[in-house]
């Protein structure tokens, strides 16, 4: 169930009514069991048989927990270990145990060893890396004394799979989510209203600007050496905006959700190409998995506080799992090798040029945009040749790739235009969204009148033809 189909439409709007049933001292209970019902329907949409992974994640995480907190040392190092590596087992299995075949298999040809292994197929399970993430946070967060063990299973299974963030995050932490479980929750209207602006958002990004934007970027990932020149600089820039305003609207639309419900997620980004550094950067960037990635793995490892060699290597191997993360292939960990020495390399030089207005923004942008041709391309083949495909010339050919000539002007319109409305929100971003939602009504209602007709008129590349969200892969 794609939060950009018309099943969503059908079913947040019930959800939303037998929620907020007025049912005296029995709200809460009810309101959990119906969030819990509610996540493992939206999920079975896709396949009903990984349902019983989640159930198993969030079964082990919860008595492991209990187990961690009521026992001594030894034995909590024991089941928080044991509970890390059930995780991180079944995660592997899934995303990495054909990509570790393949890699063999591909070393031992170059050896010239001889053999033969059985082509492995695995279905990946939609939304795996996140949930797993977020229960793993969980068991460390009570090893390390930061929450305690929940003893009600009802809300912390509610909490692993909670439909608006299950599939492709945010991150939540346990100390942030798992206590509004607990909490009575009454109906606000301003809330709501926030809530629906949110999902309105969400849709407009995602369908009228990402979508149209992934139809260029398809054809000229699919045809590198007829896009040679223009087009392929143009498919890198589209890019880095079809990704940003995809998955930026997958984490709206679930914040909004999540607050018709009553229910608060984390902000996941924040304006990242705004960002006059890399270190900028990924404060702003997934924010959610840049803080789990820096919590769990980057501090453990001793964070910058073992001298600069030591945090070199920190960064690069946050950098490289992060890539590892993202999928299962070597491009993904060439591209986090990039963004680590980007990191590495630049902190320094961008400090020095950070008077220069725009400038580091600039660059910063360029850079990200060229290493998410890593990213993007199915093979190291497939990236080479759209690196060699950069230029300026050929310019009428970027007509060719699924943009007519008006399509591809509205495009650039609807960047230019998120681009400029960024630059203003980085000044007055909060003082303009209070003063939207204290508008009165018709105010609202107009705009969003007008955001829905543009979307079910001008978002022809989701409309019928809904479109998954880049980030469900992962």
């Amino acid at each position: 169930m794609l939060f950009n189909s018309f099943s969503y439409a059908l079913f947040l709007p019930a959800v939303f009514l037998l929620y907020w049933l007025p049912l005296g001292k029995f709200k809460l209970s009810w309101q959990n069991l119906l969030l819990l019902v509610a996540s493992y329907v939206f999920y079975c949409s896709w396949d009903w048989r990984f349902a019983f992974l989640i159930a198993f994640t969030s079964a082990s995480s919860f008595f492991t927990a209990i187990l961690i907190e009521n026992g001594k040392e030894k034995s909590r190092k024991f089941w928080a270990a044991l509970n890390i590596i059930i995780n991180l087992c079944i995660l592997g299995f899934f995303k990495y145990a054909g990509f570790f075949v393949d890699s063999f298999m591909a070393l031992a040809g170059l050896l010239g060893w001889s053999l033969k292994w059985p082509a492995i197929h695995i279905i990946l399970p939609v939304g795996i890396s996140f949930y797993t993430f977020q229960a793993l946070g969980y068991t460390i967060d009570v090893y390390r004394g930061k929450v305690t063990a929940s003893r009600n299973i009802l809300r912390f299974f509610t909490f692993v799979a909670f439909f608006p963030q299950l599939v492709a995050g945010p991150i939540e932490r346990a100390s942030r989510l798992l206590p509004q479980f607990d909490r009575e929750r009454r109906f606000d209207y301003r809330q709501a209203v926030d809530g629906f602006s949110l999902i309105l958002k969400g849709l407009f990004l995602k369908i009228v600007l990402a979508d149209r934007l992934g139809v260029f970027v398809d054809g000229v990932y699919h045809d590198p050496a007829g896009a040679s020149g223009l087009a392929a600089l143009v498919a890198a820039v589209f890019f880095a905006f079809q990704l940003y305003t995809d998955f930026y609207s997958y984490s709206e639309i679930a914040r909004g959700s999540a607050k018709l419900l009553g229910m608060e997620l984390m902000l996941n980004f924040r304006r990242p190409y705004q960002s006059g550094s890399f270190k900028e950067f990924w404060k702003r960037w997934h924010i959610s998995l840049s803080s789990w990635f820096m919590d769990y793995v980057y501090i453990p490892l001793g964070g910058n506080r073992k001298g600069a060699v030591r945090r070199v290597f920190n960064v690069f191997m946050v950098f490289l799992l992060s890539g590892l993360w993202h999928g299962a292939s070597w491009t993904f960990v060439a591209w986090g090798f990039c963004c680590a020495f980007f990191m590495v390399a630049l902190d320094r030089p961008l400090s020095w040029t950070a008077r220069i207005p725009g400038f580091n923004q600039v660059l910063v942008f360029v850079l990200w945009a060229l290493s998410l041709i890593l990213f993007r391309a199915s093979t190291f083949g497939n990236a080479a040749q759209v690196f060699s495909a950069l230029g300026f010339g050929n310019a009428g050919a970027v007509f060719s790739f699924g943009l007519g000539r008006m399509e591809f002007i509205f495009a650039c319109a609807l960047i230019a235009l998120l681009v400029l409305q960024e630059c203003i929100c980085e000044r007055r971003g909060e003082a303009l969204r209070e003063k939207f939602l204290s508008s009165p009504a018709w105010v609202r209602v107009l705009c969003a009148a007008a955001v829905l007709l543009i979307i079910v008129f001008l978002g022809r590349y989701g409309i019928g033809n809904e479109s998954k969200f880049i980030y469900f892969q992962f």
